[in-house]
Formats: structure tokens, sequence, C-alpha cells
């Protein structure tokens, strides 16, 4: 049976385009906290994912930009929700010292969230029973000194079915919290504790590995006018090298009844500078972008589907 489109959107909108270079900035903190979220980004990478992660001076030119408020706790935003907040405004807080085991896995844990990864213990499949109250209490008290409804947005709250893959939980992954005895009243085997052993576990490693898959750099030629089509399963991405014969406007647009995120990157010396990029994912129309583009310059232009119509038949072209 196929899979609602529907739930295809919802599973796969946080997750960026591979290939994407995330710029990272940090608004304050200290060096030694710096150094600890700089060794957790390098760790996601030394799996050999297909993102890159770079650090910048202001801002104004990152995406992921990271705070160290001490009264607010650690948080981020998910994925692709990142681009929605202003510039000028976190996206991440580490709200702790980040130089223990404990604070390392927390690093690890946040940076999941910017990658898309959702909070294990929110699997609807997971099975938990909480002593709500307990709940409450324990996470409106410090270290995180979170409101009800922090609280119930961060640890309570059952994630959509429709928004998870599979069915299994891992009580061992970074995503997952430490809970003290009390809390949770079932599964038994955890009412003494939820204790992760910290770090990436291998349900970790293969969900970042199978959204974001080594790169293969030698992408095919797309030229202007020659539709490319697109043979992918949900979640699979085809990239292309654009090499514009002349400097001018050009569209760059996919084809046929599907949902699909688009982006354009110039590549300069290999650094790859977004350019532009659009989602049609819900929507009765397909992804299109009106770029200007410059004759004797590289550019990538990556197409990662969410959900293909009936007829499965897709394109990308530029023109």
């Amino acid at each position: 049976m196929a899979v609602p489109r529907e739930r295809l959107i919802r599973l796969l909108r946080s997750q960026w385009v591979n290939g994407t270079r995330l710029h990272y900035c940090f608004m304050d903190g200290p060096a030694p906290q710096r150094d600890a979220v700089r060794a957790a980004f390098a760790e996601w990478k030394d799996l050999g994912i297909g993102l890159e992660f770079a650090e910048v001076a202001e801002p104004g030119e990152a995406e992921v930009r990271i705070a160290f408020d001490q009264s607010d706790g650690s948080w981020s935003y998910i994925g692709r929700d990142v681009l929605q907040i202003q510039v000028g405004e976190p996206t991440m807080n580490f709200g702790w010292d980040l130089t223990t085991e404990y604070g390392r896995s927390t690093a690890l844990h946040e940076i999941g969230h910017t990658l898309g990864m959702p909070h294990e213990h929110q699997n609807p499949f997971a099975g938990i029973v909480w002593d709500e109250e307990k709940v409450y209490a324990y996470f409106g008290g410090p270290p995180n000194g979170w409101s009800r409804q922090q609280t119930h947005h961060n640890v309570l709250r059952k994630i959509d079915p429709s928004e998870v893959e599979g069915s299994t939980w891992d009580p061992d992954s970074v995503m997952e919290y430490w809970f003290p005895a009390g809390l949770i009243r079932e599964p038994a085997r955890f009412q003494a504790g939820l204790n992760p052993p910290g770090g990436l576990s291998a349900a970790d490693r293969e969900w970042v590995s199978t959204f974001y898959p080594p790169l293969d750099t030698s992408a095919p030629l797309l030229e202007p006018f020659a539709s490319r089509p697109l043979s992918l399963a949900p979640g699979e991405q085809a990239d292309f090298r654009i090499e514009p014969p002349a400097s001018r406007s050009y569209q760059v647009a996919t084809f046929g009844t599907a949902d699909t995120v688009l982006v354009v990157f110039e590549d300069v010396d290999g650094d790859m500078r977004h350019v532009a990029s659009d989602d049609d994912s819900g929507e009765d129309r397909n992804a299109t972008v009106t770029v200007t583009l410059l004759h004797g310059r590289r550019y990538v232009v990556r197409a990662r589907l969410y959900w293909a119509g009936a007829s499965g038949q897709t394109a990308v072209m530029y023109w």
C-alpha cells in the first residue's frame, strides 16, 4: 500500500537537501564551551555524512546561531525550521557546561535537532506512560526552568505517527533524555530511571547516514532546455551541475506531479553557497526558482523528493 502524500511530506519536511553547507556562528559564550560545540559538529561530520559545517563570524551569514544563555536551558529548532528564525535571534542555546561527558552528549543532541532529528522519548511507539505532575515539577526546576508549556512540548507531547519513520524506539539514542527515577511509570524497567549511555548510538549513525549519505561528486551536467527525468523514492535526491552558456536570468524548475525541495548553489572552489531555493510540498504547483547565473561560474542544482504522483514521472530543467 502506498504511503499517503501527507505523511511523506511531514516525515521529510525538516530534512536539509544533502550537500548543504550549514554555517554556524556563536553569539556569545566562553572559549571552552565554543570548543565543545565545534567538537560535536566534527563528531557528526566524521561519520562521513553529506552535510558540511562551517563556522562564520557574523549572525547574518549563519543559518545556525548559537547562544549560551544559562537561564534558558538547552534547546534547538528542528532542521530547516531554523530558516524561519529572524537573523539576530538564536536557533540553538546551551544552558549548562558542555565540557563534561553529559555536556558532550547535550551538544550532539542539539545539533541532532538541527539536522532534523526529534526527541526519541516523544516517539509515539515508545509506549512511555509518564507521571506527568512529577515531570512538570522536575523540568520546572534547575537547570531547565521550563514552563509547563515547554515541558509538554519537549517531553510529554507525542509526535504524530505520520511524522516518524518506522515503529522502533531507541532508548540509547543521543536524542533520548536522561530521566531520574519516578518520572516513568511504563515500561516498568524504566521506573528506576532511563539512562542513555551518552554519545551517538548505532541507530543515530544509521539514521543520519540514511538521510545524508556521502555525496557523489560526479554530478551530471544539466544542459539548458534539456529535461532530465527524476527517478527517485521519497527522501532521495538528484544532483546536477550547471555551467551557464551566458550570463543572464534563468529559471530552474521541477515538472510533473511531485513534491520537492529544489536548491541552487554556486560552487566557489568547493564551497557550496546557497543562491536560491523553493519548496512546493503540499501545494499544487512545481518548485521553481528564478536566478541570475554567470557564464564561467559553476552551479549545482539539488532536488530532494518528498512525494511523487501516481505517474511517478518527474523531471528537472533550466532555461
